[in-house]
């Protein structure tokens, strides 16, 4: 039995059934799903361990977990493969108690002491797996330890107007967190949380504790242990990060983050030597761009062949895009095939689908006469679109039509 003491471990929290992305999770965890031309979501929290020096990660898994267990295996793609420690998967499981689903996210924490304890940690870092963004975990651990804090909460600085969106830490001169506001109406301060955070870990299991032994709370960390740690008047810090950060919880949300990569305006670098996005990919051939196709602006993967009409646009491993097809503004997803004549605008499409000859998905904004319906239009995973049908913007195709 090794014993060796870990300074820190992460748990990652990506078990959330990510009902606003629709037909994309239907059959799939939101960590799970695609981003990029050849990464799935989960890719960054995981790259950003193994970067900054963090091998134990303990990955927390509810909804449709398949697809998620599959894609980390055993760690090996982000060097998480180690004898001691490395990537797990923490579904919730059966004990002498019992079994039950996880109630939320200090209950899910609550429910893996045992899992924690096995590596003896000063910390925990607490992740969520629906964002996209690069950061160095131990710069922020760093913070924690100077500021000698319980809890150190990443946050973001967003304009007065956002700021009614999130949860909202109000601090001192010293970063010292003072108050917490969940989605206020009427902020009194602009640091947005981003829900990473860096905890002691022996003061965090007894919050745990106490929390799962009260009937009345919530068993969540914004509605009960932050709250529990402010009335307690813990060490509670707030650490700034100013790099880029996406929570891509919504269709809209998701699509613009895919487009970010394409805007050379906005700081996100899939390229940066010192920091490498790592992923586990299916061994393709290049990808082939036939004489005739015109691509502009965009992203192809591994696998692809290319005789269509392609701008502004992520395209996954393995897509065909047929001469006479035209994508443009739009995430094609592994495996789909998009036929010859084929009309792809401003849209979301799944994996391993067929679009058929004809058919024409999303459109343009300056075509729709009344800007309200106008938005992202989506389909879903493994689905059939036949020849000549319309997917109007905004609508979602969840069954073959």
């Amino acid at each position: 039995m090794y014993t060796t003491k870990k300074e820190c471990v992460a748990m990652l929290l990506a078990g959330g059934q990510g009902s606003r992305l629709y037909a994309l999770t239907h059959d799939m965890a939101k960590p799970a799903v695609p981003y990029g031309g050849k990464y799935r979501i989960i890719d960054f929290p995981l790259s950003n361990c193994i970067n900054s020096g963090i091998d134990t990660v303990g990955v927390l898994t509810q909804y449709q977990p398949l697809a998620l267990h599959d894609y980390i295996g055993n760690g090996q793609p982000w060097d998480l493969d180690k004898q001691y420690g490395g990537a797990h998967c923490l579904p919730p499981y059966q004990t002498a108690l019992g079994a039950e689903w996880y109630k939320g996210t200090a209950n899910a924490i609550y429910q893996n002491i045992a899992f924690i304890d096995r590596y003896d940690p000063d910390y925990v870092v607490m992740l969520s797996g629906d964002h996209i963004y690069k950061m160095d975990y131990n710069k922020m651990l760093q913070f924690h330890k100077e500021k000698n804090a319980v809890a150190t909460i990443a946050v973001q600085d967003v304009s007065l107007e956002e700021a009614s969106r999130f949860g909202i830490m109000i601090t001192d001169e010293d970063s010292n967190i003072i108050d917490f506001e969940e989605k206020p109406k009427n902020p009194r301060s602009t640091f947005a949380s981003m829900g990473i955070y860096i905890f002691t870990w022996k003061k965090l299991r007894q919050y745990l504790i106490d929390n799962e032994n009260n009937p009345d709370e919530d068993k969540d960390f914004g509605k009960a242990i932050i709250p529990n740690m402010l009335k307690a008047k813990e060490k509670m810090v707030a650490y700034m990060f100013e790099g880029y950060w996406k929570d891509v919880g919504t269709l809209d949300s998701l699509w613009e983050a895919n487009m970010d990569l394409l805007n050379p305006n906005i700081p996100i670098d899939l390229y940066d030597p010192e920091w490498k996005m790592y992923s586990r990919n299916p061994i393709m051939p290049p990808q082939y761009i036939g004489p005739d196709a015109v691509v502009e602006n965009s992203m192809i993967t591994d696998g692809c062949v290319i005789n269509g009409t392609i701008d502004f646009s992520v395209i996954f491993e393995g897509v065909t895009i047929e001469a006479g097809a035209t994508v443009t503004d739009s995430i094609i997803m592994p495996g789909s095939v998009i036929k010859s004549g084929a009309i792809v605008e401003y849209a979301i499409v799944g994996e391993n689908c067929v679009v058929n000859s004809g058919v024409q998905i999303g459109a343009r904004p300056e075509t729709v006469e009344n800007r309200d319906d106008w938005g992202i239009a989506v389909v879903g995973h493994n689905i059939t679109i036949s020849e000549n049908a319309k997917v109007l913007p905004k609508q979602i195709i969840s069954e073959n039509m």
